[in-house]
């Protein structure tokens, strides 16, 4: 007798609160997390795979289009209507023959019987049940190999067979294909997926990540040459138990300027500072909800927080104590914040709004509107004269700030539009050449990049390589380069010049890029990727070929 099956309530709610945080929606996916009590959940420290709920739905309609079709021991292949989670489904089955050519073929019952399906319509179903499962095969310089289709190919059908898909391998580690040895390394050590990555500017190789489990791994990265094609580096300081919940993701992780300490924001709504060696050197709990940013002033002198308690805080960091906390957004999550200058940051939040805010001042000293949805993201210019942010809304907005502690209204933003879903991230090119426009990169759940002139707000290129969410982008440091990070598991690196895609690699399935770091400390060049899979991704530019001849 088979095992029962058991659904019970705490896995229903698991799964849904994996979809929203798979979705960027951070806040409904606290509030289920408190409501339901999931702390106290034995399965919430499982890992769950990106897609899992939608892949058990798309199970779930697959099941009930089988049933509603079976007839005796074949499948009514005549229905054109579509299957939907919240609609009926009633087919508009095909005319019953008459009875004279009913008569003349025997059946007595006067109906037709579909045919068996087809190979076709099998592999038709097939691809749609695996629509979100799929494997990129790899060509030689690690790009996405070429599909073509034959000429008869029906729209929306597979022209692979459902042998060839049953006997195609899944990709369960990530693969290195087109590089030389040793241009991408693991970092295995941490038990659930990880979300932030962070490199030291000033120590060579010295990287810090973190993960859902509230596990902060301090990492020496070796920046010799190697000839193995995989490494394993285990952390040299593993900073465990951060909290005494069962759970507290770790958001943020930002170093000060000369790398003596590392600031890190967590949803147990700590504020937490170490030094480079690992060691705590601050702790503070005033804030009353996950900590969504924490950065250090350009000068290290304070650190500002934002939180989904509606509040930034700002911090003394010589002395160990809270300066102020804020509540310009009212009700409203602060969402993140950025430095203007030693005495001045922005906020943004669910208002939809832009506070500058002043060290010295009672109240802000502008407030920058126009945005239409959250405000996810704001990020200053290298020269700190502009600021960018970018909503879900669609769009990203340029201010100019270069008279903030001025009583004068700031100018009217140049408004970047053309993504269709909410942007998730926004950087500004660390280089511009002499006589040209800065320029910045957008992400968005759109499942594109866009590279843009700030001044004209002209869209100059739609990247549309990936196949899911873009998560995280960043340029080189020089300005070169152009990485981008999704949900699909691909990084696909563009040079900025010529705006064309010069390599790609893929981390295997459902394994999302949550965000990435590239920093450079003289002539050595490393990028992190914190990845879904548990681990930490590090590559070295300079040993990937096409790099080198862009």
């Amino acid at each position: 007798m088979p095992a029962p099956l058991l659904i019970t309530a705490d896995q229903v709610n698991c799964l849904i609160h994996a979809y929203f945080l798979d979705s960027g929606f951070q806040h409904s996916a606290f509030a289920l997390r408190m409501e339901g009590r999931l702390d106290q959940s034995p399965h919430i420290k499982k890992h769950i795979p990106r897609g899992e709920l939608i892949e058990l739905l798309s199970k779930a309609l697959l099941y009930t289009e089988v049933e509603a079709h079976w007839k005796g021991d074949e499948l009514m292949t005549n229905c054109s209507a579509p299957f939907s989670l919240l609609e009926h489904h009633a087919c508009p089955l095909q005319p019953i023959a008459s009875t004279s050519t009913a008569k003349l073929n025997g059946d007595t019952a006067g109906k037709r019987k579909a045919s068996t399906p087809s190979e076709d319509s099998r592999a038709e179903k097939r691809a749609r049940k695996e629509q979100d499962e799929k494997d990129v095969q790899m060509d030689i310089d690690g790009t996405p190999a070429s599909k073509t289709k034959p000429k008869d190919a029906k729209p929306g059908a597979s022209q692979v067979s459902p042998e060839a898909l049953a006997k195609k391998p899944k990709v369960h580690r990530a693969s290195i294909v087109g590089t030389r040895a040793g241009a991408v390394r693991f970092l295995q050590a941490h038990k659930t997926e990880v979300f932030v990555v962070a490199w030291n500017p000033s120590a060579k190789g010295q990287l810090v990540s973190g993960s859902r489990d509230a596990v902060v791994n301090y990492w020496t990265v070796p920046t010799e040459q190697t000839n193995e094609p995989t490494v394993t580096i285990q952390p040299s300081v593993t900073l465990s138990d951060l909290t005494v919940a069962s759970q507290a993701d770790l958001t943020a992780l930002s170093w000060n300027h000369d790398g003596s300490l590392v600031a890190i924001g967590s949803y147990d709504s700590i504020l937490r500072i170490c030094t480079a060696s690992g060691k705590l050197y601050f702790n503070d709990s005033h804030h009353k909800g996950p900590i969504f940013a924490a950065k250090f002033s350009p000068s290290g002198q304070w650190i500002v927080t934002a939180s989904l308690d509606c509040t930034s805080c700002v911090w003394d960091v010589k002395h160990k104590k809270l300066h102020r906390q804020y509540r310009n957004h009212g009700d409203s999550c602060c969402l993140d914040v950025e430095w203007l200058d030693n005495s001045t940051f922005a906020s943004c939040g669910a208002d939809r709004v832009v506070h500058i805010v002043s060290l010295t001042a009672t109240g802000p000293l502008h407030t920058l509107g126009g945005h239409e949805g959250e405000i996810n993201s704001i990020k200053c210019n290298p020269s700190r004269t502009r600021l960018a942010s970018c909503a879900d809304d669609g769009t990203a907005r340029i201010w100019n700030i270069d008279n903030i502690h001025s009583e004068k209204p700031l100018p009217v933003p140049v408004v970047l539009h053309g993504h269709q879903q909410c942007l998730t991230s926004i950087e500004w090119c660390p280089v511009t050449g002499p006589g040209e426009h800065e320029l910045v990169a957008t992400a968005s759940f759109d499942a594109t990049a866009r590279l843009w002139d700030t001044v004209t707000g002209e869209c100059i290129k739609v990247f549309s390589d990936h196949t899911k969410h873009v998560y995280a982008l960043t340029f080189s440091p020089e300005g070169r380069h152009l990485v981008t990070g999704g949900g699909d598991g691909s990084l696909i690196m563009y040079e900025v010049k010529s705006k064309e895609k010069k390599w790609s690699w893929y981390t295997g399935e459902k394994s999302g890029i949550f965000e990435i770091d590239w920093q450079s400390w003289g002539d050595t060049s490393l990028i992190a990727l914190a990845l879904e899979q548990r681990m930490v991704a590090v590559i070295d530019p300079g040993k990937v070929p096409a790099l080198q001849c862009s």
